[in-house]
């Protein structure tokens, strides 16, 4: 026992205390995270929208994301991560909380998307940060720390969210989620001693090298794989609630012990398995692959039976599938990112999760209701087959790359 126990240690050794104090934030931010989980529910059932209506508003979700991470990576580059992070967290707290007072179907478009342009353009400062304060052999491994604080908090969140849903109401979220994220800024903005940008790069004289993001064609097949990847991923905080919901009749304080399962398990065996596939050297590329294996894997069991039962399993193969390729497709993402153009690398990169929003949630939504779930888990695992494919070609182009040799 003691010996599992200081191997499972030694997974989290080595890391900087900066990685560390950004992975409490990240967890405090996003254990308030009660509202996006719940807000295909909350749209349907509290404000009377029709499942397209929902589609659509979460397509403003998506151009909100896809703006706000573009925005996000350029004023990374300009003005460093730190100001980007937490004046995101801060202002999008305070978004979060108005969006309660909205009603009407414009207002909500409009809303999400200013809000989710607010908040992600956290996410490529992110990435940035967690490679300025990582050393080149713990980059995945801190990718990993920052992602296990943001499924702990979301592991939570949804927990307690459905909680309050069931024995308070919807209007609860709001507040938590803002003032949560309002916490995350003041204590970044408190406990961390930045590098900031003009103490790494005085004057700004740091060189450009490389191609821009969008000149790089290897690049562009990763953001195609991640995009794809994305579009079938999002249907688990969107469409697949409803399934739950309208299928096997769960209710909101179910859906939310149903989501905790994931986040638990990603607190718990992210770090060994990431630190366990480093050990025998696996390929970024090839993580990336295995992991949209298991993630049509999940939408595969779910359509062979109608034993509730099978969306515990599929849950189970989504997060693991989750666990192995996102650290690595991060990681990999950075890997390719050549110097000074890290946060146009990252914010693209992130762009790509903005993108799925955009056509994830409302495809998966007027899929479902013209032709039924199953029919859409069977598009989405078509989807997943095609990323499969470009993702082998990825792998095979860049093992002929003297750059990116064994990534």
């Amino acid at each position: 026992m003691r010996k599992i126990y200081n191997s499972y240690i030694n997974n989290f050794t080595g890391l900087s205390k900066e990685i560390w104090l950004l992975s409490l934030v990240t967890f405090v931010n996003r254990a308030g995270a009660m509202v996006i989980p719940f807000l295909s529910l909350y749209l349907v059932n509290d404000r009377c929208f029709s499942m397209p209506d929902v589609g659509w508003i979460m397509t403003s979700y998506g151009l909100g994301s896809l703006t706000g991470t573009w925005i996000g990576g350029r004023l990374t580059d300009k003005i460093g991560f730190y100001k980007v992070i937490t004046l995101s967290l801060f202002f999008g707290g305070l978004g979060f909380i108005g969006l309660q007072w909205l009603d009407s179907f414009a207002g909500f478009c409009i809303g999400i998307f200013t809000l989710i342009l607010i908040a992600d353009a956290y996410r490529p400062a992110i990435y940035v940060a967690s490679d300025v304060y990582s050393k080149p052999e713990n980059k995945t491994r801190s990718i990993a720390l920052i992602r296990l604080a943001i499924n702990l908090g979301f592991s939570i969140g949804p927990l307690i969210g459905g909680m309050i849903i069931a024995s308070i109401d919807y209007s609860s979220l709001f507040w938590i989620d803002g003032i949560s994220c309002i916490i995350a800024s003041i204590g970044l903005f408190v406990l961390l001693k930045p590098k900031e940008k003009d103490k790494i790069d005085p004057d700004n004289s740091i060189k450009k090298e490389g191609l821009p993001p969008l000149l790089n064609k290897l690049y562009i097949l990763l953001f195609i794989i991640m995009v794809l990847t994305s579009i079938t991923f999002v249907q688990y905080f969107s469409v697949m609630p409803l399934y739950w919901a309208k299928e096997h009749f769960l209710s909101e304080d179910l859906i939310g012990w149903l989501m905790f399962v994931n986040g638990a398990i990603i607190v718990i065996f992210e770090m060994p398995l990431v630190g366990y596939l480093e050990r025998i050297n696996i390929s970024k590329t090839m993580a990336t692959f295995w992991g949209g294996v298991f993630i049509a894997l999940s939408f595969i069991v779910i359509n062979i039976t109608s034993w509730s039962g099978v969306l515990i399993i599929g849950m189970l193969l989504l997060t693991l599938g989750e666990m192995i390729g996102s650290p690595f497709s991060s990681a990999l993402a950075l890997e390719m990112a050549p110097k000074g153009r890290k946060g146009s690398y990252m914010g693209l990169f992130s762009m790509s999760f903005s993108i799925s929003h955009i056509f994830g949630h409302n495809g998966g939504m007027n899929l479902a209701d013209t032709y039924g779930f199953d029919t859409t888990w069977w598009i989405m695992v078509g989807v997943l087959i095609i990323v499969s494919i470009l993702t082998i070609w990825l792998y095979k182009l860049l093992k002929k790359s003297p750059t990116f040799e064994g990534t």
